[in-house]
């Protein structure tokens, strides 16, 4: 047995140990001498209401807080205390000085008073262009030009407020329109600056669905390369000239990703949508980092049915009717699928999170599709949706857009625009905890069914319309 001596000794080496590890805590229980203090206090807010407030200093010092506070152990120096303006559905709260500077001294608590004050936030669109069939706008991260795409099968390129008059890209004599086909979206690589290369999503005459890969000239950065072309995929749709899906894009993974409708006519009659073995319906997730003739694509070792038999690999996720429009947000990805005749719904779910299935056509958003019970056990259920009501009162055909991510407007940053094509209205929400919160509707200007959404280099939003015209959505003058 041990000695109470030796007890004693082996106690305090345990302590001494202790000491030498340190604390987890982000700050020194006991500040060092020579640090001061800096109070931030916070008014006018509405309760539950969360600030964003940076504050930054000495020896790159940088915090956000959301409520008032006293942080401690700060290195004497000058610390910038600047304030974002907050959005509450569409009351938009600033503080009169967004931007303070404090002096911490040693020894002492510097105070900064943030005091805020509500107005309301008014949107308004300005017209840009006017491109006969125009579906989509891109443009490659930070580029000041935008790419429109015509269902015709032309890509046209607008610099400074301007259409160049030769196309970027011209496949009219390989693209179908019929129905609800055409070239309908594109997507520039992650790489585009390095690699020029870009994708294209298209009906051609047989009714298939087919995603390209093109190259910009090395000439002209306005025009693509016409001979540089590689056929990454063909989805058979036999039939129906309408629920192609239409959106190829590349996600926070570098993959690329597409979404398909169901092959059309009314309540998927051939099934698809549920059918491990089919391509439509669903949404699909290929590699082409390194895609060649022999080898368009390649199918991550991650997708969910890598393996299994009866189960396409490259499917992603399944239970899609028409998913016309999705976006990538950072490490979440939210669908817009258009409903039959009753439902219109928005799924979000992590970027990450494989083999989902989103219902049709079992399910049309939260009800049974055309039953009076149905079994949704595993079903993957949307995280907004609505009803048509009454003559389509509320809508009949969603159109998804985009979270907002742009600069001009950065108290709207991370709200999901949508609109409706028979609503033509303009509308958001805010998903956070799980839910779809701020439901906001936005007083524009009546431009008439809105088909598309698109964003450009600086993740400005813009609203495209069925007449062809193209509107920028931007902050409305004050009265």
């Amino acid at each position: 047995m041990l000695t109470s001596h030796l007890r004693i000794i082996l106690a305090t080496l345990a302590l001494l140990l202790l000491s030498a590890c340190g604390s987890d805590d982000d700050e020194p229980s006991t500040p060092p001498a020579g640090n001061g203090a800096l109070t931030v206090n916070l008014a006018g807010l509405p309760a539950g209401l969360p600030a964003v407030v940076r504050i930054s200093g000495p020896a790159s010092y940088a915090k956000t807080i959301g409520s008032g506070q006293t942080l401690a152990s700060l290195a004497p120096g000058n610390y910038t205390v600047s304030a974002d303006t907050i959005l509450s559905g569409n009351l938009s709260w600033s503080a009169s000085a967004p931007v303070q500077t404090a002096t911490v001294a040693a020894g002492a608590t510097a105070v900064v008073n943030v005091s805020y004050s509500s107005s309301t936030l008014a949107l308004t669109v300005r017209e840009v262009a006017s491109v006969s069939g125009a579906v989509f706008l891109t443009a490659p991260a930070s580029d000041t030009r935008q790419f429109i795409v015509e269902r015709s099968g032309r890509i046209l390129v607008m610099q400074d407020g301007a259409l160049l008059g030769t196309p970027f890209l011209d496949i009219r004599n390989r693209v179908a329109a019929a129905g609800e086909g055409g070239l309908l979206s594109m997507a520039f690589h992650p790489n585009y600056a390095s690699n020029g290369w870009f994708f294209i999503y298209y009906t051609d005459a047989a009714n298939n669905i087919v995603v390209e890969r093109h190259s910009v000239s090395s000439a002209n950065r306005n025009l693509a390369e016409p001979s540089a072309v590689l056929e990454i995929i063909r989805i058979p749709h036999p039939g129906a000239t309408n629920h192609y899906g239409g959106l190829v894009s590349f996600g926070p993974d570098g993959y690329l990703y597409l979404a398909s409708g169901d092959g059309g006519g009314a309540g998927d009659p051939q099934g698809n949508a549920q059918n491990f073995n089919s391509l439509l319906g669903k949404m699909l997730r290929l590699d082409v980092a390194d895609a060649r003739g022999a080898q368009p694509y390649l199918i991550p070792p991650s997708n969910p049915f890598v393996g299994q038999s009866g189960r396409r690999a490259e499917i992603w996720a399944l239970g899609l009717r028409n998913p016309w429009r999705y976006a990538f947000d950072g490490d979440r990805l939210y669908i817009a699928d258009v409903g039959q005749a009753k439902r219109e719904e928005v799924n979000v779910a992590a970027a990450g999170q494989a083999a989902l299935n989103y219902g049709w056509n079992i399910m049309e958003g939260t009800l049974c599709y055309n039953a009076a019970i149905c079994n949704n056990n595993g079903l993957t259920m949307p995280a907004f949706e609505y009803d048509h009501g009454a003559n389509n009162i509320n809508g009949c055909s969603i159109t998804g857009g985009f979270v907002y991510r742009g600069k001009a407007l950065p108290e709207l940053g991370g709200r999901y625009f949508y609109s409706d094509y028979c609503g033509g209205y303009l509308k958001s929400f805010l998903y956070k905890d799980n839910s779809a919160t701020e439901q906001t509707s936005w007083t524009i200007p009546d431009i008439g069914s809105i088909q598309s959404f698109g964003q450009d280099g600086d993740g400005e939003l813009y609203l495209i319309a069925a007449t062809g015209k193209l509107y920028r959505i931007v902050r409305a003058p004050k009265a």
